[in-house]
């Protein structure tokens, strides 16, 4: 298995599927994996096999960090598109997110005003008011919702502790347009169990879910990465393009990465 543990607390720039020239930001240790959610397809390996022995870095580590950072990146005349929160798990668990999203607007806008800021989350703590409001701040609030069957979370996400589908559908309602919705559909199996999600039985019910939703766009892709379990494969371009005209069709735009 080789996974990938990302550096900490920024990383790249990497060029991204869907984001372009992007410029991570780590919240989480460097060794090892934080997450509210042990996806099965996750390119960081499940959280039992990366437990961390360093800490989260600090809000001026972060902040030092981004800063010397952008600096280089100024004087190589290297642009980023955006400024991405990501890494080795959930963004929205470390204890200073909200502060640490200010810190990086002012940084931003005193280095590249026209980047825009992301936050990939998988949404287990964006009801929480603190992180309801800094994900509003944001450019790009790009919301995990891979299905809305309670089973296939349960066996794909992994999350831990309780999770109901319908009140996280709720709260990213709450954002209204300012929302993006992000989508892995996957083939292939894990312990046995078909994995595939580009069926009827869950695009259909997961779409009418999205049309309640209303988000201002919604981004499907697939595997890319090698994952943890081997047995799970990527779904076809013609299956994602499928899914991506019904979206355009309900009148959301999408976009699909393979």
């Amino acid at each position: 298995m080789s996974t990938v543990i990302y550096p900490s607390p920024i990383f790249g720039p990497i060029h991204s599927r869907r984001l372009g020239v992007s410029l991570g930001i780590n919240l989480m240790p460097a060794d090892g994996k934080i997450c509210s959610f042990d996806c099965i397809y996750c390119e960081c390996g499940f959280n039992a096999e990366r437990r961390p022995t360093l800490p989260r870095p600090t809000r001026a580590e972060v902040s030092n960090a981004l800063e010397q950072r952008l600096k280089q990146m100024q004087a190589e005349g290297t642009a980023p598109d955006v400024l991405t929160f990501a890494g080795n798990g959930e963004p929205t668990l470390h204890p200073d997110f909200a502060d640490i999203i200010g810190d990086t607007i002012g940084l931003r806008d005193s280095y590249f005003p026209t980047a825009r800021i992301s936050v990939l989350t998988n949404s287990t703590a964006a009801h929480r008011p603190d992180i309801h409001d800094a994900l509003m701040r944001v450019d790009n609030n790009i919301m995990k919702l891979d299905t809305v069957c309670p089973t296939y979370i349960a066996l794909a996400n992994r999350p831990a502790g309780r999770y109901h589908v319908d009140r996280v559908i709720e709260t990213m309602r709450s954002f209204g347009s300012h929302a993006v919705i992000q989508t892995m559909f996957m083939k292939g199996s894990y312990n046995g169990i078909d994995m595939d999600n580009t069926t009827e039985r869950y695009v259909a019910p997961w779409l009418e879910k999205v049309k309640y939703i209303a988000p201002r766009e919604v981004m499907i892709y697939t595997i890319d990465r090698e994952t943890p379990d081997h047995d799970l494969r990527k779904a076809t371009p013609a299956e994602l393009n499928a899914i991506r005209d019904r979206v355009i069709a309900a009148g959301i735009p999408c976009t699909a990465a393979y």
